[in-house]
Parts: structure tokens; sequence; C-alpha cells
């Protein structure tokens, strides 16, 4: 990865995030929780798929900018949702909303930031290409669980 790569991803995720994430709260725009739980579960499942080449064995060419920011709306209308579910007081909710989205951002920043230094470590040690496929399998069917999970939560409320 390149570095001017992954801040332009981190913007774009944090862009999206942040707007639904405040529309969702601030704006009260509503949805089915679990619908969007399942959303973000493709997003994982995507990922993996992306990482282990499949969709350019496809011959296919997604904008990687366009799908971060997209699932970037899902991510923070997931937050949304949950935040939707709280009695939250109105008096200062607005400053206090921008307080926890600038937290909850800074505190992605910096779990991402010990993630590329585990990743750095783990692509040194030559074993990257012998455990990149099987984590990418098991980050797939871990979105997989999830979508299914939230779906049937859909179905069955």
């Amino acid at each position: 990865y390149r570095i001017k790569d992954v801040a332009l991803y981190v913007t774009l995720f944090a862009i999206g995030h942040s707007t639904t994430l405040l529309l969702g709260v601030l704006g009260g725009i509503h949805a089915n929780a679990y619908i969007v739980d399942a959303i973000i579960g493709l997003s994982v499942v995507y990922k993996a798929f992306e990482n282990l080449g499949g969709f350019s064995r496809l011959g296919w060419n997604i904008d990687t900018r366009l799908a971060v920011l997209f699932f970037g709306f899902f991510h923070g209308f997931g937050l949304a949702t949950k935040l939707q579910d709280l009695t939250l007081s109105a008096d200062g909710l607005v400053p206090n909303m921008l307080a926890f989205n600038v937290g909850v951002e800074l505190g992605q920043f910096c779990a991402l930031a010990l993630i590329l230094v585990a990743f750095n470590l783990w692509r040194a040690s030559g074993r990257f290409m012998q455990h990149a496929f099987a984590a990418n399998v098991l980050l797939m069917a871990a979105g997989f669980v999830l979508f299914g999970y939230q779906l049937t939560g859909y179905l069955t409320s």
C-alpha cells in the first residue's frame, strides 16, 4: 500500500461515516438497523473479495474510492441507528455529536495506525503471502455471518 492512497481512503471513509452519523442523529434520518448492519457485513465481504483479486478475475474494475465512500456512508449510518435507540437530550446535542464524531474518527485513525504497523511487521516476516489468503477467507466468512445474522434479525423482527 501507498501512504497517499491510505490517506485518501481514510479521508473518504471519514467523510461518508461522519455524514451519515450526523444526518442520522441530528437530521433524524432513520433506517432499519438490521438492514444497515447487513450491508456493513457485505462491506467486509467486498473488501476480502477485493483483496483476493476476485473482482479483477471477473474483469470488473470497481473504483475503490467510490466503494470506500459508499461503505463509509453505511458504517456511519450503522452507528447512527444505535444512537437513535438512546434517549439523547436536545440540550447541547449538536456540539456533543460533533465532539463524539471527532472522537470516533480519532479512534479509528489510531486503530488504523496500529493495524498498519502490524501489517508492516507481518509483511516483513516472510509469512504474509502464506497467511493472507486464509486471513481474507476468514474475513469474508465473518462478513457473511454478520450479513446472515442481521438478515435473520430483520426477517424475524
